[in-house]
């Protein structure tokens, strides 16, 4: 597949998601509620869709873990940002292991003060954030994440 058919998919799941995440909280709607049974092979089949997301993106996938946690599995946004960091560590290990076996970490050696500076930001970011956790209520962060989904959307169809 070429990369702009690629980037023109990723981007329609993205908007795709972002729609699903507002109708299922504006609407009577709801999650899709599945039975265990059914849960576990969604989740088997989402996690390895988002997992050659990620590898092919080169990102750890919570973008699209989010919603799926929220919609496929009926948890609240907190809760499935939450998990998103748990699922997406392993994800993240895999990548490091393939990715350094390639070369492809030679970018980091000609870009460490743009590393340590964003890696201290997102540390710095994370624990301001776990600290504002119950700040922010879900009818505010609903709408906030099915923006980011739809300027990453915008962002990969324009992708060169």
């Amino acid at each position: 597949m070429r990369s702009s058919t690629l980037y023109k998919v990723l981007a329609a799941l993205m908007v795709l998601m972002a729609t699903a995440l507002v109708v299922t909280y504006t609407t009577a709607l709801g999650t899709l509620a599945l039975p265990l049974r059914a849960q576990v092979p969604c989740g088997v089949a989402a996690g390895f869709g988002i997992g050659i997301v990620a590898a092919i993106m080169g990102v750890a996938g919570g973008e699209l873990l989010i919603p799926t946690i929220v919609l496929l599995f009926g948890q609240d946004i907190k809760t499935a940002g939450s998990l998103s960091l748990l699922v997406s560590l392993p994800t993240m290990l895999v990548a490091f292991a393939r990715y350094s076996r390639d070369g492809s970490f030679a970018v980091l050696g000609r870009n460490v003060r743009f590393t340590m500076v964003m890696a201290a930001g997102s540390v710095a970011g994370a624990v301001l954030g776990g600290l504002l956790l119950g700040a922010f209520p879900d009818v505010v962060l609903i709408p906030v994440l099915a923006v980011i989904l739809l300027l990453s959307a915008v962002k990969l169809v324009r992708h060169d």
